[in-house]
């Protein structure tokens, strides 16, 4: 199993992105440590995985308070020793369908501001704890707004693209210490979307190169692969799972 004896913090966990990962990371040997703000959801995931032959314990923790991400990182070290992969799914609100010059500032900068400061607390937390071991595997999440020219997508991109910054800067930082820092770069995924109407996704099918968009499995595979030791020569990156929306 490629996660085997691996201890992975897991954020945004009961969410669909969230759940898929954490059941892909318990599904490849990995311990988890389930973080979300509701704690119900959270606990009942970590109930599925434990019925399922995996380990996982659930925490109420909340994204946008340091503290909470800070206690929650001491508490995992005090239970397991030690992380060894970070990965958030936690999302952001954000206003689409509307103009930028129709738009309200507040509206435009939500996104933006949620984006850099939750995967600044918790990439920052892992990476205080992961540089002393000599060790460790931040995944970051993004998606194709980071890179393409669709318009009508608020301050979402900006968001988006916050996010690859943050893992080629902390990557660049981290030098030397062991610990790896990626991203995965996904297209839309229908999955994580109830109720979506016929034809809403065509002008999105019409720009991939497959043409198709990604599966929740797919993404919850490149998590894995990203957390492995496989992807061992892998940081600073970019996975692209855009299903050819994107060619770099």
């Amino acid at each position: 199993m490629q996660l085997d004896g691996k201890v992975a913090i897991v954020y945004g966990a009961a969410g669909s992105m969230g759940g898929a990962v954490a059941r892909a990371f318990a599904a490849e040997g990995a311990r988890l440590f389930l973080a979300g703000r509701t704690l119900a959801t959270v606990q009942a995931l970590a109930d599925e995985v434990r019925a399922n032959g995996g380990r996982a314990q659930a925490a109420e923790v909340d994204v946008d308070d340091r503290d909470s991400v800070e206690w929650h990182g001491d508490e995992v070290l005090d239970a397991a020793g030690r992380i060894d992969v970070s990965f958030n799914a936690a999302g952001m609100d954000a206003v689409q369908e509307s103009a930028l010059v129709d738009m309200s500032l507040d509206d435009f900068m939500t996104p933006i501001t949620e984006a850099a400061r939750r995967h600044f607390i918790t990439m920052t937390a892992a990476a205080r704890r992961m540089a002393p071991q000599g060790a460790g595997a931040i995944v970051t999440l993004t998606s194709s707004a980071a890179k393409e020219w669709r318009h009508r997508m608020g301050g979402f991109s900006l968001g988006c693209a916050s996010i690859e910054v943050l893992t080629r800067t902390l990557a660049g930082e981290l030098k030397g210490s062991g610990v790896r820092v990626a991203c995965i770069r996904a297209n839309f995924t229908p999955e994580t979307a109830r109720g979506i109407p016929d034809g809403a996704t065509d002008p999105l099918l019409a720009d991939t190169l497959l043409p198709r968009l990604p599966r929740l499995d797919e993404v919850a595979a490149a998590a894995v692969y990203l957390a492995s030791d496989r992807a061992g020569a892998t940081t600073g990156a970019v996975l692209d799972l855009t299903c050819g929306a994107i060619v770099s």
